[in-house]
């Protein structure tokens, strides 16, 4: 997995740029995002677990409609993210949260951070076409982690 998601992030890095990367999977039995790739491990280490601790919008919008979001400042960042001031320390100010599809649902985010005003729609749009080269990988985890009958 961990090949396949080293890859995608030098894509992402090619195709929009980013600062902070990290991929988590949604394990929906315990309502959490299991962080299995990241580029900050000091900061965002993996195995690291997030209740969900969003705004109830990102939520719905990520995890149960499967579209993704984009913060395109420190104050959409701020209003969303409880961690919010690593973010802003490690130089970012926006977001793109990407929802990972499989057959059975959302079984991941992929996350791309970078400073205040780099994002827009044209940049989700760039990154929406590189996210399914995760899925395959997620989606066995999520499986082994949720048990095999619980993917989504």
């Amino acid at each position: 997995m961990s090949r396949v998601l080293a890859r995608l992030e030098e894509d992402l890095r090619a195709e929009v740029g980013v600062r902070l990367f990290t991929v988590l999977a949604w394990l929906p039995s315990r309502r959490v995002l299991h962080r299995v790739y990241t580029s900050h491990p000091s900061h965002y280490p993996v195995g690291g677990e997030k209740s969900v601790e969003v705004a109830a919008g990102w939520l719905r919008q990520c995890i149960d409609e499967g579209r993704p979001f984009l913060g395109v400042n420190r104050k959409a960042v701020r209003e969303v993210f409880i961690d919010h001031v690593v973010i802003d320390r490690l130089g970012c100010g926006a977001v793109i949260n990407l929802p990972v599809l499989a057959d059975c649902g959302v079984v991941g985010v992929i996350n791309l951070l970078d400073a205040e005003g780099v994002y827009d729609e044209d940049s989700v749009r760039r990154a929406e076409k590189l996210a399914p080269a995760a899925a395959a990988a997620l989606e066995a985890l999520v499986r082994k982690l949720e048990g095999a009958s619980r993917c989504c």
